[in-house]
């Protein structure tokens, strides 16, 4: 084995990982085959290193076959329309036979979608291939090998890859462990409390009961009860509305506390939820609802924002369920009666909204000004005329 291309295998790694945001997605038991993902970097979103001689054409091209497998699996897990995949051959010498395997990028007839374009990096060129990948991939690092070498500096290079590759590991989980939940459950029991309370003064299906405790009735908002917008997010209609709402304010509410801490989650639970009754108010008129499905839904709203901010994170840990949770909920709510979808869309929106606003713990943004304006100018709007109005 060459010590050469060993190093060259190692720095490859630590590279990509300090200078070009990668990270390391998987590592295989022999650490031999490696794969890396910024799916930022457009010319190369996947990159796979692979140190293995090279014999015989025919077990490249199966290799081939396979990291276009592997790819089409990154591609639909995130919802990529195409991906690229930079494929690293790190041999001592080229293969005997089939050269244009390395030549020239590969695709495969089932799954068209992805190309990979294979690189191959021998003892013969490797200044030269070196050059070729960096071009390839638009970097603007430099990869230097030092000489001599000796078996000492590749077993550095590789703790460094790997110490890298262990601390992007760790950032990436500080991001889920902000704060230990305790709103969650809170708002959890306020709602169990409050359930109980309603079937000791008439029941909490009883629509004067409702209306009583602060249900969302559009005619009594218009005369001026504007905590209507605020009071049906801990009422609930029926002990399965409570089971349900109660099991995914728990399930989903503590992640997002998780994640943005305690008062931030505070935030983002009550203004979605105020969102939420505004849209219903307008979108629906008749009768009278309660529920904290708005509120929760401001939770998706959240967790959301969190994958538009962080995709590669979100998409890694959460974001399929959470996309299919969330459009099933909504396809479930145009679709079976009795369900108040606009509170539920309007708790989505708030929810995306009301992240925007405090973002992130310990990270600012100048968007969140544009989302307060804009949150402002649509309070001011929407509650012109059940609230504001009669002050004038």
């Amino acid at each position: 084995m060459s010590l050469q291309l060993d190093f060259l295998f190692w720095k490859l790694t630590s590279t990509f990982i300090q200078e070009g945001n990668y990270r390391v997605v998987s590592l295989s038991e022999s650490q031999n085959e490696l794969w890396l993902e910024n799916l930022s970097q457009k010319q190369a979103p996947i990159i796979r290193l692979l140190r293995y001689n090279l014999d015989w054409g025919n077990w490249m091209k199966k290799d081939l076959d396979r990291t276009v497998a592997n790819g089409e699996r990154i591609r639909k897990k995130f919802l990529k329309r195409r991906v690229k995949i930079v494929n690293v051959y790190i041999s001592n010498h080229p293969p005997l036979d089939q050269l244009e395997l390395v030549e020239r990028s590969y695709m495969n007839n089932q799954y068209q979608k992805i190309e990979v374009q294979p690189i191959l990096l021998s003892d013969e060129n490797v200044s030269s291939g070196i050059k070729d990948l960096i071009n390839l991939i638009e970097f603007n690092g430099t990869i230097a090998i030092p000489s001599p070498l000796d078996l000492f500096d590749v077993q550095r290079e590789q703790k460094e890859a790997i110490n890298l590759a262990n601390h992007k590991v760790k950032e990436d989980r500080k991001l889920f462990q902000t704060a230990n939940p305790f709103f969650t459950y809170m708002f959890a029991c306020i709602q169990v409390l409050m359930f109980f309370i309603l079937q000791l003064f008439g029941g909490s299906t009883n629509p004067e009961t409702l209306v009583f405790f602060g249900a969302k009735f559009n005619p009594l908002i218009l005369e001026g009860e504007w905590w209507r917008f605020i009071t049906p997010i801990f009422l609930h209609i029926g002990f399965f509305h409570l089971l349900m709402n109660t099991f995914a304010l728990v399930l989903i509410g503590r992640e997002v506390e998780k994640i943005f801490g305690k008062w931030r989650f505070l935030f983002i639970y009550l203004l979605a939820g105020i969102i939420g009754c505004i849209a219903s108010f307008y979108f629906n008129p008749v009768g009278l609802s309660a529920g904290a499905s708005g509120a929760i839904f401001g939770c998706f709203g959240a967790l959301l924002y969190f994958g538009y901010t962080f995709p590669q994170v979100f998409f890694r840990t959460m974001g399929m369920n959470i996309l299919v949770i969330v459009g099933l909920n909504l396809v479930l709510g145009f679709t079976v009666p009795g369900i108040d979808n606009a509170g539920h869309i309007g708790g989505l929106v708030g929810g995306f909204i009301a992240t925007g606003i405090v973002y992130f713990p310990r990270k600012k943004s100048v968007s969140q000004l544009y989302y307060v304006t804009g949150t402002i100018l649509f309070l001011l709007v929407s509650l012109w005329i059940p609230v504001i109005s009669r002050f004038f």
